[in-house]
């Protein structure tokens, strides 16, 4: 870590301790609960009126709630890639990121779970899956490796914490009352003995070496369950690589904004350096690159033997109704990115945060359009059925539940940050003491 002066041991405990919310802060949080309570009005009617209330018919019975699932896992993947790669590769400038990147998993992945119930109808019936489930088909799959993911990340989060906790612990006059208890009761056990920090260390090598298959088994089963159909726009066998590499792209984007807004709120300038931002716009434009190879893999390859099946659709994102949301995607989401990044003051923090913004954003509407589109496209075609079945635009349900998701999966960062530390003060303390060894 790059800092101008040697930081004592009391000066970066006193920087990187959870801090109580400002005005800012509380106004930030009331206006995620307020999204969060909306999103539940919208599902309380879902579940008394039923899916009526979505403009979802038979055609398009996967709409943004699925949009938004594939985007959540995608985004939860930036815990495989910045805990698990950048620790195992012994990548020296990982620690203020790591914390930061396993929140965004744990609250990616919750949502991602959560939003699957919320597409249901009937959201009893995901119990069916647990007592009538068949190996053969790709949902049973894609359950089990959420949950797989879920359990791993949130176990690297909590052992990664000990030390941390135990720091806390030792400062109380610094912690708000409330919380001694629940330190406490997290790491009680932690003596900070050479023979626990052993251990440790152990247990996360595992976890990091564990969670990379499971990571990209998670993306590739989700991809499954579009490609396993025969669809146009989704019937192919590039999808799990389109999707694992879109995943990383978008996650490595919301690493950045999350790094520019607790360095902006908490002061954490000497910690969170312009050495930080310069490297992850380095692996923004490498992740770019790689996940704009597979786009033009994915619809070069089906226009160029122009398929009568594959013809519309094609048209459709490329100069038809979806094009403006498609040509911006693919902009906004990778070639601007790209150009900007190039240049080292494209590299600097304000940059870097709007790039990061640009990529999250365009990665939402790519996912939105390889979901909707498609259906609209079913291999019989649409006869004497009702003019609405043909288009779909979300409705205000679709639309309160979607954006409460998304405000949901804030507030468990923000609980999280107010709870813990978002830089890892025992990791710090151990660089520091390397750099002046």
């Amino acid at each position: 870590m790059e800092k101008s002066n040697q930081l004592s041991e009391e000066q970066i405990i006193q920087d990187l301790l959870p801090q109580k919310f400002g005005r800012r802060g509380m106004i930030w949080t009331a206006i995620l609960i307020l999204f969060c309570l909306v999103g539940a009005y919208a599902y309380y009617r879902q579940l008394r009126y039923g899916l009526v209330v979505t403009h979802m018919r038979d055609y398009v019975s996967w709409g943004i709630y699925i949009s938004n699932f594939v985007f959540f896992v995608a985004i939860s993947l930036v815990g495989s890639l910045i805990t698990a790669i950048f620790r195992l590769a012994k990548v020296p400038w990982r620690t203020p990121l790591t914390r930061i990147s396993e929140m965004i998993a744990i609250s990616a992945i919750t949502f991602a779970a959560l939003i699957i119930i919320v597409d249901m109808g009937r959201p009893e019936r995901l119990l069916n899956l647990f007592t009538h489930g068949r190996i053969q088909s790709p949902i049973l799959w894609d359950v089990i490796v959420i949950s797989t993911y879920f359990c791993i990340s949130l176990f690297l989060l909590y052992v990664t914490l000990i030390p941390d906790i135990k720091i806390m612990m030792n400062v109380k006059d610094k912690i708000t009352k409330p919380f001694h208890k629940i330190y406490r009761w997290l790491a009680s056990f932690w003596k900070d003995q050479s023979d626990q920090e052993k251990i440790r260390d152990r247990i996360i090598t595992i976890l990091c070496i564990t969670i990379i298959p499971v990571a990209f088994c998670i993306h590739t089963v989700t991809s499954w369950l579009f490609a396993t159909t025969y669809r146009p726009g989704w019937d192919s066998t590039n999808f799990g690589a389109y999707f694992v590499s879109g995943a990383f792209l978008v996650g490595a984007g919301g690493v950045v904004v999350a790094m520019y807004a607790f360095r902006r709120a908490y002061k954490l300038e000497r910690y969170i350096t312009d050495m930080h931002f310069d490297k992850m716009g380095r692996m923004l434009v490498l992740l770019s690159l790689l996940y704009l190879y597979f786009n033009v893999n994915e619809y070069l390859i089906p226009a160029f033997k122009m398929k009568k099946s594959e013809a519309s659709h094609l048209t459709q994102l490329f100069s038809g109704e979806y094009a403006p949301m498609f040509w911006f995607a693919i902009l906004v989401g990778m070639i601007i990115p790209i150009f900007v990044l190039l240049f080292k003051k494209g590299r600097k923090p304000l940059p870097m945060f709007i790039v990061g913004i640009m990529v999250v954003v365009g990665a939402w509407f790519k996912r939105y359009l390889i979901v909707t589109p498609t259906l609209l496209h079913p291999l019989l075609p649409m006869q004497e059925v009702p003019e609405s079945y043909h288009i779909y635009f979300p409705s205000w349900e679709e639309w309160s539940i979607s954006l409460g998701s998304l405000a949901g999966a804030l507030l468990i960062i923000t609980i999280l940050a107010r709870y813990f530390p978002v830089i890892s003060i025992f990791k710090t303390l151990e660089d520091e003491k390397e750099k002046s060894a």
